[in-house]
């Protein structure tokens, strides 16, 4: 499983030009799953979105994270996190998870980033989107377990 956050002030994600999800400060966090992942990785995973500290204190240092800071997720599903272009330029997706079993660890995941506290919109798995961030920072962090 593996994730990039990144730090925004806002982000608003379309479907065929139709507003579906639009968060102010907080997290875009785009979600890959791999083959033989599972539930308990997805539950590590929130909780390292809800725990992780990149928004800055009154110091200046990214000592908060978007619970602290009050803000919002917005998570949305994506494969091409294990596109795989060492061979040639077309990427290779076979150690991405089938469809079925992806969507059920990317909700699972939106769950457990609930059960944190943290106020969670989603994507819509499998969609065509368009999504409008204003990046803070900017800051981007990856996660893979």
């Amino acid at each position: 499983m593996k994730f990039v956050a990144q730090r925004v002030s806002r982000a608003l994600l379309t479907v065929d030009e139709k507003p579906v999800s639009e968060i102010g400060r907080g997290l875009v966090v785009y979600f890959g799953v791999k083959v033989g992942d599972t539930q308990a990785q997805a539950v590590k995973c929130a909780e390292k979105i809800a725990h992780l500290r990149v928004f800055e204190d009154d110091a200046g240092k990214m000592n908060l994270s978007v619970r602290d800071v009050g803000g919002e997720v917005l998570l949305v599903s994506q494969f091409t996190l294990y596109g795989d272009a060492k061979k040639g330029n077309r990427p290779s997706f076979t150690e991405a998870e089938r469809p079925e079993q992806a969507n059920a660890l990317y909700l699972a995941a939106a769950e457990a980033l609930r059960g944190q506290g943290v106020p969670v919109r989603l994507g819509v798995f499998g969609a065509h989107m368009f999504i409008e961030q204003v990046n803070d920072g900017p800051v981007t962090i990856i996660y893979e377990i």
